[in-house]
């Protein structure tokens, strides 16, 4: 089975970003490494300062994994072509709330949390660290 995971990049707080993802969906940072980690021979490879992150994953379910890194290059390029959101599947109408509380936060709603014409109870925000995101309920679930 094809698994797909989202990998984000931050222009320089992707280590707050991933703390606060953990708040968010109560589950802990399985891996954090920064630039200041690679060995001397690999350093003339990376940009970015030997405290940014050069790879942290947040394991939000058993298939699900959410991966992140602090590097400008691709943050630049990601923000030219930002065309996606990022869509939780919740398990109940309570855990939409839950989550969309959070993620909106200092955040910008798009959406405010509701039913909709479609069949679902739904919200869109935009985090803090301007990801987008869209909580999801099924109600015929």
């Amino acid at each position: 089975m094809i698994t797909i995971n989202p990998y984000i990049y931050f222009d320089g707080n992707c280590e707050e970003a991933f703390n606060f993802y953990e708040l968010v969906f109560q589950k802990k940072i399985s891996h954090i490494s920064k630039y200041g980690d690679v060995p001397n021979s690999g350093k003339n490879l990376f940009q970015e300062s030997d405290e940014k992150i050069m790879h942290a994953t947040l394991p939000i379910s058993n298939e699900t994994m959410l991966n992140g890194s602090d590097n400008s290059l691709a943050y630049k390029e990601m923000k030219k072509y930002k065309s996606f959101s990022l869509i939780i599947h919740a398990d109940s109408k309570e855990e939409v709330d839950l989550i969309f509380e959070k993620l909106s936060k200092n955040g910008q709603i798009k959406v405010p949390v509701g039913l909709t014409f479609w069949g679902s109870y739904y919200g869109q925000c935009i985090d803090q660290f301007g990801i987008n995101w869209k909580i999801n309920y099924g109600l015929e679930n």
